[in-house]
Formats: structure tokens, C-alpha cells, sequence
């Protein structure tokens, strides 16, 4: 009998550690679904259907932006800003591959809430431009089961930073480095003095200095945002996502 007794208290154990990770898969499906279709609303700018996913009470915490409170705020900010005029500008936001999760909230073993994060990147469109990627952030959200339907309680984004441009930097000798040293004059930013530094280099404009990094035997770019730098015979042309920025002349 205690031998029974005991393999029964093992399986019902078992059972219960099963019972509870399919409830965790569940909800893990279910929160990335509503999670899809959110952002999808988002970066279609359906206003109706972005607010349904929202408590009443939710309170958003940006940190460039400061905090929004309630419902009404904040699909108001949501229509007076980037959702404004669609049709000439518009937001969209891609999560980066790997780093969604999603962690259930319990309390006396019953799942009340769960909480979802990640990063994700942030790409511009303007009418008659080329989408391009402009910004990267982490983000935080707080789902609660509000009188039987799931609902976002608290939204937290931050860290924002420009969005990493993908560019490797490869290795140049010092010899090459210092032939590109030298005064460079622009329309715009004025005078640039850049000099060889260690597998790099040093950009000094307007008291300023930036680190340029070698992706080609000519061509540098920046890592902080995706500009590059291409050196020619006569001086270097500044691109900023693709575009040319600015040529300056080598004195």
C-alpha cells in the first residue's frame, strides 16, 4: 500500500508539472498572438483597433517621451503624432529576431498576468523615399485578464539609440590612415580635421570628435549612426543612409 500510495503522489506530481507548462505554452501563444496583432494596429496606424488592446488605466512610460496616463492620452498622442498623416509619414517597428519572451505572472499557482519584452527596431517612411531603419529600443509590457479579456496595464519603452547599421570594420595599415589625415571644408559643417588613430579614424568637427572605422580601403563609417565616409582623390563625400549629406574638399 505505501509503495502505491507513493507511485500515485509521483504521477500526480508529474501530472501537475505537465498540467502547468501547457498552461505556461498556452499562454506564451497567446500573449505573442495579441502581441502581433498589437503592433500590427500600430504600424498600420489603425487607431480603433490599436486602443482595444488597452486597459482604460494604462500607463506608458517612455524615456524620451515621460509618462502618458490613461486610455484616451494616449491614443490621442498616438493620433496627433506619428499616425498624424500616414500617407506622408509613418512609423514601423520590427522586433528583433530572438529576443521576444514572454514570463507568466501566478498567484496561489493561477496564472493572473503575464509580462512580455524585447528589443526592436524602428524604420521611417516618407512619401517618395526609400524605408530606412532609424532607431533601436527595448520594451517591457504588462498584460492583466480584465473581466475575462487580456489587456496591456502598463507599457514601458526604452533605450532608445539609433539603430546598429550592420557595417563590419576591417583593419588598414597606420601608413594608409595617415595618407587620409588632413583639413577638409564643407558648405555645412565647416572646417573637419581628421587624423590617424588606432585602426581608426579621429574626425574632429565643431570641438567634436568622431570615430571613424574602416569598412573599405576608402570608405568609413560611423557606428553610432549610419553615416559613411568616402574618401576621394579631391576629398570625401558624407552619405547618411545612402544619401549624400555633404562633400567637403581636402585642403
Amino acid at each position: 500500500m505505501q509503495k502505491l500510495f507513493l507511485t500515485v503522489l509521483l504521477l500526480s506530481a508529474g501530472a501537475g508539472r505537465l498540467s502547468a507548462q501547457d498552461n505556461e505554452q498556452a499562454l506564451s501563444r497567446l500573449i505573442l498572438e495579441k502581441d502581433s496583432l498589437f503592433w500590427f494596429s500600430y504600424n498600420t496606424c489603425d487607431i480603433k483597433a490599436f486602443a482595444a488592446f488597452f486597459s482604460d488605466s494604462v500607463e506608458f512610460y517612455h524615456d524620451k517621451g515621460g509618462i502618458t496616463q490613461g486610455l484616451k492620452s494616449l491614443v490621442q498622442s498616438m493620433t496627433d503624432g506619428f499616425c498624424k498623416q500616414p500617407d506622408e509619414f509613418r512609423l514601423r517597428r520590427e522586433a528583433v529576431p530572438g529576443t521576444v519572451q514572454v514570463f507568466p505572472l501566478r498567484k496561489n499557482d493561477i496564472i493572473y498576468g503575464a509580462i512580455i519584452s524585447g528589443e526592436h527596431y524602428f524604420y521611417i517612411n516618407r512619401k517618395g523615399q526609400p524605408e530606412r531603419r532609424d532607431g533601436w529600443a527595448k520594451f517591457t509590457h504588462l498584460w492583466l485578464k480584465e473581466n475575462g479579456e487580456w489587456k496591456m496595464t502598463r507599457v514601458l519603452s526604452y533605450d532608445h539609440r539609433p539603430a546598429p547599421n550592420g557595417r563590419t570594420a576591417i583593419t588598414l595599415p597606420r601608413e594608409l590612415l595617415r595618407a587620409y589625415a588632413g583639413r577638409y571644408k564643407g558648405k555645412q559643417t565647416g572646417v573637419s580635421q581628421i587624423e590617424a588613430g588606432e585602426g581608426a579614424l579621429l574626425m574632429t568637427t565643431n570641438g567634436k570628435q568622431f570615430t571613424l572605422y574602416p569598412e573599405k580601403e576608402n570608405l568609413f563609417f560611423m557606428k553610432e549612426r549610419d553615416l559613411t565616409f568616402e574618401f576621394t582623390k579631391t576629398g570625401m563625400i558624407v552619405k547618411e543612409n545612402g544619401a549624400i549629406a555633404e562633400e567637403l574638399v581636402k585642403e
